[in-house]
């Protein structure tokens, strides 16, 4: 097992990291303030996890509420939420009853927001079962439901008091799943980390058979990357900012094409390429970067091209992003492979030229 910590003062709290860490009865009963929890799931990973994650929590004396939400990103709203609300007052939880998100990265960004909500402010703790949500959504205490205009428009840093990163669950995850977390794993290494880059390089074959200790390596690597991060710009002023690479292109994909057609991370890799051949108009990449990192992302089984919406489509969607700052689009490029930059003067029609290049067929 390996162990992290995000540093956020009096919030700090801990990542833990390996095979089984959320079957360990004492490690969970350590983060919570009653002996009663409300586990939140979806209805794809509560038949796989649940019944054995309420026996690790009913053996050690916890009283569980299951509350199993539909599927999908497109049930990350207002009504889906307050299921969750609904359940809570129902079984009449305290303020002291604690949240735990066991699932991917809707289900852990709808239980946060609703535990920042819920009598203003309960207790949360996050145990992703996808590569994605480990690697990214799970950690930082961002919290969201999704707008019909714009990807998690709606939401609030809320820090949980310790994720549970367990890679026992990622035997089973669907090949499709894989690919989208990987998406976010490169990501790290394109703006940060360019060893790590090179280790995915070499190492994305064993990680696409999951091999269990290079998926671990992986999720470890991504997490300090995101937990240094985070500790030193919590509510995105600056660096933070990094973090958001191909991510103001794919949430218009992911909005575009409607909530769920794309995965996000597939969203995020056709995004990533569409940042790098603007970064490349720019003269800061050069095309064999370019398509180095794009053979990349198609070794890992990640689009490179996104959908045609058309260009004025695309720059209404970003228009809403979350980036946006004084009605001005900010863009996370990257200087080159490995250092990204924060740009907010870009020419309009030097990011619909990019957008151009990169979507439709070959």
């Amino acid at each position: 097992m390996e162990t992290l910590t995000v540093s956020l003062g009096s919030r700090s709290y801990p990542i833990f990291i390996g095979a089984g860490v959320s079957k360990d009865a004492e490690a969970l009963l350590r983060f919570l303030s009653l002996p009663k929890v409300a586990v939140i799931s979806n209805s794809v990973v509560a038949p796989l996890y649940l019944e054995k994650f309420k026996e690790t929590l009913r053996g050690a004396g916890v009283d569980v509420l299951e509350i199993v939400l539909p599927d999908g990103e497109r049930f990350k709203d207002w009504q889906t939420l307050n299921k969750v609300f609904d359940a809570l007052v129902e079984n009449s939880c305290e303020r002291s009853t604690t949240l735990i998100a066991l699932g991917g990265g809707v289900v852990g960004d709808m239980t946060g927001f609703a535990a920042a909500c819920y009598q203003r402010g309960a207790p949360f703790i996050q145990v992703p079962t996808t590569l994605l949500a480990q690697v990214d959504s799970s950690v930082g205490g961002k919290t969201a439901i999704n707008h019909p205009q714009g990807k998690n428009m709606i939401g609030a840093f809320y820090q949980p008091k310790v994720v549970f990163a367990d890679t026992d669950y990622l035997a089973s995850l669907p090949q499709r799943e894989l690919s989208a977390g990987l998406a976010e794993v490169i990501k790290y290494g394109l703006i940060r980390d360019l060893p790590f880059l090179e280790w995915i390089e070499a190492n994305l074959a064993g990680l696409l058979e999951k091999d269990q200790s290079l998926l671990e390596h992986a999720v470890y690597r991504s997490c300090v990357n995101k937990a240094e991060i985070v500790a030193s710009d919590e509510k995105e002023l600056g660096v933070r900012a990094f973090l958001n690479l191909g991510h103001t292109f794919g949430h218009a994909i992911e909005t575009g094409v409607g909530y769920g057609m794309w995965l996000h991370g597939e969203a995020v890799a056709a995004g990533t390429v569409m940042a790098l051949e603007l970064s490349r108009r720019l003269g800061w990449v050069d095309r064999i970067s370019l398509e180095r990192v794009k053979e990349l992302f198609q070794r890992a089984g990640l689009p490179t091209r996104g959908p045609d919406l058309g260009c004025a489509r695309y720059l209404e969607l970003m228009q809403h992003d979350k980036k946006v700052v004084n009605a001005k689009l900010r863009l996370v490029l990257l200087k080159r492979v490995g250092e990204a930059v924060l740009c907010e003067d870009v020419p309009l029609t030097e990011v619909s030229q990019a957008i151009e290049a990169c979507v439709g067929r070959e």
